[in-house]
This record gives C-alpha cells, sequence and structure tokens, in this order.
C-alpha cells in the first residue's frame, strides 16, 4: 500500500498552516519540536512530542489529528483509531480526509462497519478536487462488503507451525518445495543477512535439521531470497539486491544443480531485468515461463506481475504484463505457480479482500487465459498483511510464513489445509535416474516429457553423469510420452495415461540405455493408430521426430520396422494390419528424407508377442510397432 495509502499523510500540518494553535506555551512548544522531527522523516520523535502536546492541553485537536497521521505513517493502525476518535470528541470542525483517514485505520485493523460509516461520511462531505482519495476511499468500501460477508462464512483454518528443525528465534520465510515434496529451500534472516536454507525428508519421515544451502549461492555481502525452486529442485531462481552485476535495485537471478553441487548464479540479464525492482520470481513446472514481480513502466499499478518466456535458443524473452486480468492499479506481489501449471497464488491489495494485502488464486483457461482472482476467504486472509504463500505438489496443504502464539522467533514456517475450492488441479510426477545398461553408471542424457493431448512439452532437460536423476512433473487428467536419448544410445520410449479417477501416485522409473549395436530392438511406446487402422496419428510425430533424430545422427544406421499383433482376430487380417502400420511408419521417414536403402518394414502380425495374450495387459503389450537395428 506504498504511495496511495498516505495521500493525505499529515491533514495536521495542513490545518497547522491555516493558523490552528494551542494556548499552552508548553503545548506549543512540544508541537513545534513535532514539526522539526517530521521534517526529519523522524516519526517515532515526532509521536513522543505530540503526545507530550495532548498531555498539556487535552483540546489540542491539530496536535490529534497530526499524532493520527503519524501512526497512520507508522502503520499501527491501532493506535491512530483512537487518536482520531478523541480528535473528533473535541467537536470542533475538522477536514472531511480525517474520515477517510480514520476509515482506513478502521478497515486495517478490522473494524469494517464502522469503517464503512466514515467513509461513506468522507465521500459524501469531500469537496476536494483529489480524485484518486475518492477512487481509494471507494475501492476501500469494496473491502468493507467483501470482508463483512467474508466473517459470514470463515474458512476452516488450523495452521501448524513446522516445527524447531525448521522453524528458529529469527526469521523464516518464502518457502519453495520440490514436486516430491522432499526438499524445501526457504530464506532465514540473521543479523541483517538473508541466506537460504535446505530441508529434507523421506517419504516416512519429519523434516531434517534445515542447513545453509551451498556457499556459491549463499553470501556474507548481499542478501538472497524470495526465491522459486523447480519442480526438479535443479533450478533455483531467485531475488538479489544491489550487487555489482546488477542493472536494478533487485534483479533476477538463476543458479544450476549439477549433479549434487550448486553452481554459481548469474543474473538473467537486462532483457529480463531492468533499472527497476525486479524480484519474487515464480517457474512454471515446464521450466519455460518466469513470472515475477516489479515496479518497471509499462504496468497498471505500483508493482505487477510480468511474465518472461524461455525460447529456443535458450535467452529469456522481453517481459509481458499479466494484464487486467490479474494486476490493478494497486500492488500485487508474490506470485506462486503450482506444479499443475495451471493455478496461480499471488498477493494483492487491488482486489476486493479483507484491507491489506491478501492471497488470491487464479486459473488457466484451455487457451491459456487467466480467469478472475479470487480471495482465499477468512480467516486465511485478515486485516494484516499475507504474502507469500506456495502449495504443497499433493495440493493438500499451504505454507506460509506469520506470526502466532507458539512462533520460535520473529516469523515462521506454518502449513494449513487448503480450502477445497482453492486446491490446485492433481499432479503426478516420473521420479528417474538414467544408467548405462552395461556399466550401470549414471548417464548424462536428455529427458523428454510431451502432453499429447497438447503437444506442449513438460519437461526437458539432461541428467548428470554424476547422478543421472530426473523429475518430471505431469498433470492428471492427459497423456504422456517419455523419451531418453543419449549420443551413441537408443533412444528410451515410456508412455503414461494420468486419468483423475486413477490418482496421482507418482512413478518410479529406473532407465537402462542401451549403446546403439546391431540386433537391438525397441518398442516405440508412443505411435498411435486408430483400432484396425494403419494411419498415424498426430501424437506420433513427437516420437517419430526422435526416431528421425536417431538416424540423423547415426547416419551409417540400418533399421527394420516392425509392427505387430496380438492374437485376437483373423490372421491374415492382423498379418496386413501389422505390416500396413510398419509401412506408414517406413513412409514417414522416407517422407522427411531419409534413404530408403537404410529402411526396411515388415508385419509379423502375432508372430513375435512380448507377453502372453491371456490377459487384457499382455494384448496391449503385444499390439507395437518397434524397430531392430540391421546394421551400424
Amino acid at each position: 500500500m506504498k504511495g496511495i495509502l498516505f495521500l493525505c499523510l499529515f491533514i495536521g500540518i495542513e490545518l497547522s498552516a491555516a493558523g490552528q494553535q494551542s494556548g499552552n506555551t508548553q503545548a506549543q512548544r512540544s508541537f513545534n519540536n513535532a514539526q522539526a522531527f517530521l521534517d526529519k522523516g523522524a516519526y517515532e520523535d515526532a509521536a513522543v512530542q505530540l503526545q507530550q502536546a495532548i498531555d498539556k492541553d487535552p483540546d489540542f485537536q491539530l496536535a490529534y489529528l497530526q499524532l493520527g497521521d503519524v501512526y497512520r505513517r507508522l502503520k499501527t493502525f491501532d493506535k491512530s483509531t483512537v487518536i482520531y476518535l478523541k480528535a473528533l470528541e473535541l467537536n470542533a470542525p475538522v477536514d472531511s480526509r480525517v474520515y477517510y483517514s480514520l476509515g482506513e485505520s478502521q478497515l486495517l485493523t478490522g473494524d469494517y462497519t464502522n469503517a464503512q460509516k466514515h467513509l461513506n461520511l468522507f465521500i459524501s462531505t469531500y469537496e476536494g478536487k483529489d480524485q484518486k482519495i475518492l477512487v481509494r476511499a471507494k475501492k476501500y468500501l469494496n473491502d468493507c462488503s467483501f470482508a463483512i460477508e467474508a466473517l459470514k462464512t470463515p474458512q476452516p483454518f488450523q495452521p501448524q507451525n513446522m516445527g524447531g528443525n525448521i522453524n528458529s528465534k529469527y526469521r523464516e520465510y518464502f518457502p519453495a518445495i520440490t514436486a516430491d515434496g522432499r526438499t524445501m529451500i526457504y530464506s532465514r534472516v540473521i543479523d541483517g543477512n538473508e541466506d537460504f536454507l535446505i530441508s529434507t525428508r523421506s517419504k516416512s519421515t519429519d523434516w531434517t535439521e534445515a542447513v545453509p544451502l551451498s556457499t556459491n549461492i549463499n553470501t556474507k555481502e548481499y542478501n538472497e531470497g524470495a526465491q522459486s525452486l523447480s519442480p526438479d529442485g535443479k533450478y533455483l531462481f531467485f531475488t538479489g539486491c544491489n550487487r555489482p552485476d546488477g542493472f536494478g535495485s533487485c534483479d533476477i537471478y538463476v543458479s544450476h544443480k549439477s549433479g549434487k553441487k550448486w553452481d554459481r548464479p548469474f543474473n538473467l540479464g537486462s532483457v529480463v531485468n531492468s533499472k527497476y525492482w525486479d524480484s519474487q520470481p515464480a517457474v512454471s513446472p515446464d521450466g519455460n515461463t518466469l513470472y515475477f514481480s516489479s515496479n518497471r513502466p509499462g504496468g497498471l499499478g505500483g508493482y505487477d506481475l510480468w511474465k518472461t518466456q524461455l525460447k529456443k535458443d535458450g535467452t529469456w524473452s522481453a517481459p509481458v504484463n499479466l494484464g487486467p486480468e490479474i494486476n490493478t492499479p494497486y500492488d500485487e506481489h508474490t506470485p506462486f505457480v503450482h506444479p499443475d501449471g495451471q493455478t496461480l497464488y499471488f498477493s494483492s491489495d487491488g482486489w476486493p479482500g479483507m484491507g491489506n494485502k491478501d492471497i488470491f488464486y487464479s486459473r488457466t483457461d484451455v487457451s491459456g487465459n487467466w480467469s478472475r482472482p479470487v480471495n482465499l476467504g477468512y480467516p486465511i486472509n485478515s486485516y494484516h498483511e499475507e504474502t507469500g504463500l506456495i502449495v504443497t505438489p499433493d495440493g493438500l496443504n499451504g505454507i506460509f510464513s506469520t506470526t502466532l502464539t507458539d512462533t520460535f522467533g520473529e516469523l515462521d514456517l506454518y502449513s494449513f489445509k487448503m480450502p477445497v475450492v482453492a486446491k490446485p488441479k492433481q499432479i503426478s510426477y516420473v521420479n528417474g535416474t538414467v544408467y548405462d545398461k552395461e556399466s550401470k553408471q549414471p548417464l548424462a542424457a536428455e529427458v523428454l516429457v510431451v502432453d499429447l493431448k497438447t503437444k506442449k512439452t513438460q519437461f526437458n532437460d539432461f541428467t548428470s553423469a554424476e547422478t543421472g536423476d530426473f523429475l518430471a512433473v505431469m498433470p492428471v487428467g492427459s497423456n504422456y510420452s517419455l523419451n531418453v536419448s543419449a549420443k551413441g544410445y537408443l533412444f528410451y520410449s515410456d508412455h503414461f495415461e494420468l486419468q483423475e479417477k486413477n490418482g496421482n501416485k507418482p512413478v518410479e522409473l529406473i532407465v537402462y540405455m542401451e549403446r546403439i549395436k546391431t540386433g537391438s530392438n525397441l518398442t516405440l511406446k508412443n505411435i498411435f493408430f486408430d483400432t484396425n487402422m494403419s494411419t498415424l496419428l498426430p501424437p506420433s510425430l513427437t516420437e517419430l521426430e526422435i526416431l528421425l533424430g536417431l538416424l540423423r545422427e547415426n547416419p551409417k544406421m540400418t533399421i527394420e520396422i516392425q509392427g505387430h499383433t496380438d492374437n485376437t482376430g483373423n490372421d491374415v487380417q492382423n498379418m496386413a494390419l501389422s505390416n500396413a502400420r510398419a509401412k506408414a511408419v517406413y513412409n514417414y521417414l522416407l517422407e522427411q528424407n531419409v534413404e530408403a536403402e537404410r529402411l526396411k518394414y515388415k508385419g509379423y502380425g502375432k508372430d513375435k508377442p512380448l507377453a502372453n495374450n491371456a490377459s487384457p495387459e499382455g494384448r496391449q503389450k503385444n499390439r507395437r510397432t518397434s524397430f531392430v537395428v540391421t546394421g551400424i
């Protein structure tokens, strides 16, 4: 609520210029002393002097009004409310903006009915030309109306302190968690220095005692905070302020985890960062979109949410404002994109709420447009400032920072059950490790996961030779292809159908990559045909392109494309169908300029089963398209 909130700050000073004085010399002296402190911005000292003026002259209305203004400036709204009411009890005429100041103070202490009364009184009596204050007053009235209704339908809310392994006597905030829910990175401030801590857990254990993150990221010279962790835990986007390589007051940086070690972070550059305040990054689960808050020009309010997208050449695009669907003429902060890729949580004091910054959520539709933000409701939101929410990958819990009776220190991390309506979409994930089939050693490889319904790349990254591990998020409700590729190896092919009725059980996967050699055989699990048809369906293109890339990378490699069926139906027809399907793949490769002498195709019908045809699962495995390496 910067700037706009205090448009009418220090009404008392204006009245002083109009000649209001105290008849008490000592009171007037204290009042004059307060003016000197105000000129220096020493508001606490000014408050002391104004209180002394009131003590010496209880009828000194101007001192009351100025003290109320000072308390508003210090955001001690409970005190400003009391002081403004005492000023009004003196029954002397006041500037109508005093009703605005009192109404705002009451709004921000949860006294919504009286705030409504005084804001309406201000609007009905104000004769000034400042339209901004009228707009703000009407906005506050909307907040009052929303809050009064929200209090009637409270949401279940029982925040639980995350315990002494996470929290301390210091300030903890801005949590980030991996998609498997086993790693959390968050910020802690010690002696004014903000650094990252990391805690882990297995499926059945509590969080371990947090330890500082890598010294490649944490520094003694600068503050690191307001971070976002990619779902696989390999990329950490964060905010760094006042650094020598910065472009503005605060910039966005990124560090990559190579094997078990974090690389030194680097600035995202002048395309993303500006000479203004760029902070609070939130990376999408596919890693291709980065959301952040900024006060750069071109926005709708003071601080807006923006996005930049990763281009094919590895650089980021010029940021784009999220527009009036998300942003308001006021402030939007702390974006968080759930691993479902469709639900955005953020804080705002512009949308109707409980008075200060509230937490909202919005979802994208099939066209990628954001829905109107929805307030999480009371008491998750209150007249205090709520900000910095994340939601666990399973969608069950929210995690945020606050101060409650069982807080260990200044600010602790708490979790709470998410309201059903505010939960994100279900997700699953594949947690895999890639090995060389012969040596059983971890392998550096490219992993590609594609949503076959939308043709959108869901995950595309490289494993390290040190660990070979990867974690790819897959929102429930679609079908996915998974391919793993490494130079000199046959690629790996897998397929996942994730329907909501089947829940979101994650996939644990060990991938053994086979070196290319004559006789190697690979089933193409993402080649699709309609029943009894041999025309390739569009979702097949993803895997066909990978096969094409393998052939281009190995120009002396020759293959036989094979079609197979189960044992149901007519043998002659099955043989013909399997042959036609193999030929469809053969024709595609020819159309892509693969030399005909490198390709053969043949249908084998039911003759080469992989599994017993007695079960539906076995028959499904036997209906397939594959290829065998015939030369290299």
